[in-house]
């Protein structure tokens, strides 16, 4: 931990399995960069989740995610503001390689999303 620049922002994962067989995640991310970070970190546990849930057998449940110090750098306003005048699009849809069942197995080739259309990319600096 001395040798990195910041520690892990997100930090602990729960995965629990419901009643009716579902797989959810809850993860505590102690840090939030709202701009850059939280949308990879929500797609990122998403797949994770899904990818786990197969390997073990069970349905998708939920992902619930909470943050402590949620924020946006000041170097990142003019492109939060730019983000929130646009539309979302429908959300695709996760397909993945249902021979998997090993969760080392997977590669990229085995995880597609359907439908997925997005807007042009916002840049920022990553703020250290």
């Amino acid at each position: 931990l001395d040798e990195m620049v910041l520690p892990p922002c997100h930090m602990m994962a729960q995965f629990y399995v419901s009643n009716n067989n579902e797989l959810s995640c809850q993860m505590y991310q102690r840090s939030a960069d709202m701009f850059l970070g939280v949308p990879f970190n929500i797609a990122s546990y998403a797949v994770f989740t899904h990818m786990l849930a197969q390997v073990c057998g069970y349905g998708v449940g939920s992902l619930s995610i909470v943050l402590g110090d949620a924020h946006i750098y000041k170097n990142h306003i003019e492109q939060v503001k730019e983000q929130l005048t646009r539309k979302p699009f429908h959300a695709p849809t996760l397909e993945l390689d249902s021979s998997i069942t090993d969760i080392t197995k997977f590669t990229m080739d085995n995880v597609n999303l359907l439908d997925y259309k997005c807007h042009g990319a916002i840049k920022a600096d990553m703020a250290v």
